[in-house]
């Protein structure tokens, strides 16, 4: 497939790769989807990851249904722009769907999910758990698409549990001795958002965050990678492994790197995609900036409760313009924000 060409056009190329210990991770590679069927001037892709625990059944459950979720919520009678301004809520509302659905099947196992949509240079990311997305830009800039929700790093959502009355802390060893990671009780997970787990309570939310960018005409990189990735490498790590090779073999070599590190600790799983100029036939040259140490994160210090919709406005920053961001975990919030930016 080739997208018309003319202002704003560009093309995807996208590799995977990953190595199973458990065999909980799965991927989702759907490149050619239709807005309005039969037309080819209406395509958009979808790419995700979804990070399985106590089992597979959820992560194979949201590799099979979320995006149907995604896209019940969105009328079909609406034009582009119309459609990338409805599709924050319509991801927040296909997750919750998800979930509840999910749920009704009695399963306690539970999974990450990152789902990323794009259309033309607009790029828009729903997540939760720490199934991280970054984005490599012209020069070596690293953006981050993604929040993690994990207990044991995020603060404010340790405080929204705990507010909520689910209890946070280590596994209690005979003795008291306090090991591993901060946990959300009941239950012992060490996430905060997920689809499924329904056996551990009320204060695990299926309420993604959701941030939508659109690149400058230049394109860029997407790493879309499981935590087997993330735990073993940095951001810019992963980046700077596969700068300037084509998107297949970049994600090969994330993920020989991350073992390379750490070994093979987890499931990893790493999905890259490159947005290109139609003009271009090659993956973009992404070179490293002077200063790599800077990680400019588009998720600025503020409250997972803010509305990030600007005002109506969009903010620069670097060659990516931010058009949307919304993390809170209250429903009502997420899709209020979400539809006032319609």
């Amino acid at each position: 497939w080739r997208p018309p060409r003319g202002r704003g056009a560009c093309r995807r190329r996208y590799g995977h790769a990953g190595f199973a210990k458990r065999g909980e991770d799965y991927f989702l590679v759907k490149p050619d989807c239709l807005r309005v069927p039969g037309d080819p001037a209406s395509a958009f892709s979808v790419f995700a990851v979804f990070d399985g625990h106590n089992g597979v059944s959820a992560a194979v459950y949201s590799k099979e249904h979320l995006l149907e979720h995604v896209m019940s919520a969105l009328s079909p009678d609406i034009g582009r722009e119309d459609w990338l301004q409805a599709l924050p809520r319509a991801l927040v509302a296909g997750f919750v769907k998800a979930d509840i659905d999910f749920q009704r099947k009695g399963e306690v196992s539970g999974t990450t999910a990152t789902l990323v949509v794009i259309d033309g240079f607009t790029v828009t990311v729903a997540s939760v758990g720490d199934s991280r997305c970054i984005l490599d830009t012209q020069g070596g800039e690293l953006q981050l698409l993604t929040v993690d929700h994990r207990l044991e790093e995020n603060a404010e959502e340790r405080e929204r549990v705990t507010a909520s009355g689910g209890e946070v802390g280590r596994l209690n060893l005979f003795g008291g001795q306090e090991v591993g990671p901060l946990r959300c009780w009941p239950g012992g997970l060490c996430l905060s958002r997920s689809i499924g787990d329904m056996d551990v309570g009320e204060f695990i939310v299926p309420i993604p965050h959701v941030k939508q960018v659109k690149l400058s005409n230049t394109g860029g990189r997407l790493i879309i990678a499981s935590d087997g990735i993330w735990d073993a490498l940095s951001n810019e790590a992963a980046a700077k492994a596969c700068r300037g090779l084509p998107a297949e073999l970049a994600a090969k070599l994330v993920v020989k790197q991350a073992l390379k590190t750490s070994g093979l600790k987890d499931d990893t799983t790493c999905v890259v995609v490159d947005i290109i100029p139609s003009d271009h036939l090659t993956s973009p040259q992404l070179s490293p900036k002077k200063n790599q140490n800077k990680l400019k994160s588009l998720f600025r210090r503020r409250s997972h409760s803010s509305v990030r919709k600007l005002g109506g406005k969009s903010a620069s920053i670097g060659s990516v313009e931010e058009l949307f961001e919304e993390g809170s975990a209250m429903l009502e919030e997420s899709l209020f924000s979400a539809s006032s930016q319609i």
